[in-house]
């Protein structure tokens, strides 16, 4: 298999699949195209996307573009990597959540943009406050239900849609206990932050940024 992926350091929709991928422990390659330029879009195509976006996953003659699409494929080919639970209600609140982290939050992308290397304090508009204070009670809704220690119980593609929102709670020192954390999502967002693959697809994007 082979994925396409944008800058590490930049691109919250490549860092998705490629965790999920890494969950499966299958083999794979990556090809990353740089963006932020008039010749990305027609590289990304070059590359085998066929939206001209990333991320997209090439598995034989078959490719899968969007990151949940990917994402659920990845769970319907490698079965035994349980990347959503057995139990049902507990797949479907974490596919809404994933679905919902997907096409909301439009506040918080535009004014906390996913950069690694970033390390500063931003004041939030109210529309961004609404959408941290939703994020807040969506986890500490499911590390409840679930008894965590990620939203799910173990680790799952609801974690991976949410990790890149966790780098923008470290990148731009927002204090989840400012909008509602009683301790349970900030110490989740911090989990997410040392799982192994999160961290080596970290370590990589800032050695490409020190280049």
């Amino acid at each position: 298999m082979e994925i396409i992926i944008g800058d590490k350091v930049w691109s919250s929709w490549s860092m998705r699949p490629w965790l999920v991928l890494r969950h499966t422990g299958a083999p794979f390659t990556e090809t990353m195209v740089r963006l932020h330029r008039l010749e990305s879009h027609d590289e990304i195509l070059a590359a085998g996307s066929p939206s001209g976006s990333v991320p997209a996953l090439k598995d034989g003659e078959l490719t899968v573009w969007d990151s949940l699409a990917i994402c659920e494929y990845l769970a319907e080919k490698f079965p035994d990597a349980a990347l959503w639970p057995a139990d049902p209600s507990l797949r479907a609140m974490g596919r809404s959540a994933a679905a919902e982290m997907h096409s909301g939050f439009h506040s918080l992308r535009g004014e906390c943009t996913m950069d690694l290397s970033v390390r500063t304090r931003a004041e939030l508009v109210e529309a961004t406050a609404v959408d941290v204070r939703r994020i807040v009670r969506l986890w500490a809704e499911l590390l409840t239900r679930s008894k965590g220690p990620f939203l799910l119980g173990q680790w799952s593609i609801a974690d991976a849609f949410f990790t890149p929102v966790a780098t923008r709670f470290r990148s731009y020192d927002v204090r989840l206990s400012d909008y509602g954390d009683t301790g349970a999502a900030g110490a989740y967002a911090e989990r997410l932050l040392e799982t192994p693959e999160f961290l080596e697809w970290e370590k990589a994007a800032l050695a490409d940024t020190a280049r």
